[in-house]
């Protein structure tokens, strides 16, 4: 997983075309994308949208965002979707490893109720998207065995906290959002699961969209959303484990086989221990070759 687009669930036009963007998950949008007044078809275009491709093989991951759990509208949205068997469920607004837990007994009884596999469904919690949110990135662990990743989001952070903006004159986030962004990092590390990076808004800067990438997967990030089917390739081509990686993750990981119960091998000229390890089993994990 490397790229995840973001499409209105209420155009058919624009789910047929994130469908061949490249795209490895699409993000279908019950939420801030679709006006109130068009979440009942929103569901049904979605829902249909699911149900054909569904059985497809070659085919990106299929997720949901639906309203968060105050809203009044997430028993609704999943009614709606969920006999299609979305792969995945996004959690807006999430505050917390307590608020995974809620989502996940609404998808266990309508898995039972639609006679959908037990924990086929997966979470992905958008976890910065409010105040609340930061103060609660250390409790996802053992939230729920659906949750799958942490995400993070600049712009309803910025409404919520009143900001004029949530970068700076050269285009990079100012404090708030960097920490955000670092401590969604540390809570996805703590609870195991993958951290994922937020969207770049400018669409037209590919420059800059490539930039970020590069940061975020320095960083331990392993994949990008995106809100526009051009901003996939880029952000494809910036998580794929270039061979030279690969063939230096593989290196690392044959030295300390040679080596078994060793601290610190050598690998071309440089001594390596088990944090350099775990990052070549990691990596090679990202390139589907462990």
């Amino acid at each position: 997983m490397r790229s995840l687009l973001f499409v209105p669930g209420d155009s058919p036009k624009k789910l047929e075309k994130a469908l061949a963007s490249g795209a490895d998950v699409l993000l279908i949008d019950l939420e801030d994308s679709v006006d109130l007044t068009a979440k009942q078809e929103a569901r049904r275009v979605t829902a249909g949208f699911i149900a054909e491709h569904r059985a497809e093989p070659e085919r990106p991951r299929l997720f949901v965002r639906v309203n968060g759990l105050t809203t009044g509208l997430i028993d609704a949205d999943l009614d709606g979707v969920m006999t299609a068997a979305p792969d995945g469920i996004v959690l807006p607004k999430s505050v917390g490893g307590a608020d995974v837990a809620h989502l996940g007994a609404k998808l266990a009884v309508r898995e039972a109720e639609f006679g959908l596999g037990d924990g086929m469904t997966r979470i992905l919690a958008i976890a910065t998207e409010n105040a609340a949110g930061i103060f609660a990135l250390g409790t996802y662990g053992g939230a729920s065995h659906r949750l799958m990743g942490l995400t993070w989001g600049g712009e309803d952070l910025s409404a919520d906290l009143g900001a004029e903006t949530n970068r700076d004159q050269g285009g990079a986030y100012t404090d708030p959002y960097r920490l955000a962004r670092s401590l969604t990092l540390f809570g996805a590390a703590a609870a195991g699961i993958d951290a994922i990076d937020s969207v770049f808004t400018n669409f037209r800067d590919m420059e800059g969209l490539a930039a970020e990438c590069r940061a975020a997967r320095r960083d331990g990030f392993v994949a990008k959303m995106a809100i526009h089917p051009a901003q996939v390739p880029v952000i494809n081509e910036a998580f794929t484990p270039s061979p030279e990686a690969v063939a230096r993750a593989q290196a690392v990981i044959e030295a300390f086989r040679a080596n078994p119960g060793a601290g610190v091998v050598g690998v071309n000229g440089e001594m390596l221990d088990r944090p350099h390890l775990v990052r070549a089993e990691r990596l090679l994990r990202r390139a589907g070759q462990l």
